[in-house]
C-alpha cells in the first residue's frame, strides 16, 4: 500500500484492514492477522503508530507496537548518518510511503532473537541434542571452556 505523503491531511490516515496490504510480507509463510495504524503528517516527516499482529512460522503469534518516524530521504546521497536517538527513524522516497515495508520491518524487529516454545523451556542438551522437555538427559555436564577461566568469578569480583 503506497501512501502519497503530500496527500495526507492533518487528521492523517487510519489503516485497520490487513487485506489492504496483501501480500503484506515478502515471506509467504508469514500472515498479517490484524492491523491498527495511524499515519500522521508532521511537517515533512510522517509518524506511523499503532499495532500489528502477525503470525510467523516460529513458536507463537506476535503483536508488535509500531512507533516510527519517517523522514524524506535526503537527496545528498545514499548514506545518512544516524545517532542512537534515530533508531526509530526510517525514510520514505519520492513523496511515497510504502506501508507494507513499514509493517514488515516492524514485525521483523518484534521477533525474538532466541524464540522459546514456552517460558519454562528446559532447552536442548548441548551434548546429545535431546529435548530436555521430553526426556531427562543423562549426559555429563561439559567442562567450561578453559579460555573463559579468567571470567569465572568476574561477577563476584565486581560486587566487591
Amino acid at each position: 500500500m503506497m501512501i502519497k505523503v503530500s496527500d495526507l491531511d492533518e487528521q492523517g490516515l487510519a489503516v485497520s484492514d490487513p487485506h489492504a496490504l496483501e501480500p503484506a510480507f515478502s515471506d509467504p509463510s508469514w500472515r498479517l492477522d490484524a492491523l491498527d495504524l495511524q499515519i500522521s503528517p508532521d511537517g515533512v516527516d510522517v509518524l506511523v503508530q499503532g499495532r500489528v499482529t502477525a503470525t510467523v512460522p516460529q513458536t507463537c503469534g506476535r503483536e508488535a507496537r509500531v512507533d516510527v518516524r519517517l523522514l524524506p530521504r535526503p537527496v545528498t546521497g545514499d548514506s545518512v548518518k544516524l545517532v542512537a536517538d534515530d533508531l526509530d527513524v526510517d525514510f520514505y522516497t519520492n513523496d511515497e510511503l510504502d506501508l507494507k515495508r513499514v509493517v514488515e520491518t516492524e514485525t521483523t524487529l518484534a521477533l525474538p532473537m532466541k524464540p522459546l516454545c514456552r517460558e519454562d523451556c528446559r532447552g536442548l542438551c548441548p551434548a546429545c541434542g535431546g529435548n530436555r522437555n521430553l526426556v531427562p538427559c543423562a549426559c555429563a555436564e561439559r567442562a567450561p571452556d578453559p579460555r573463559l577461566a579468567a571470567l569465572r568469578d568476574l561477577a563476584t569480583r565486581l560486587r566487591h
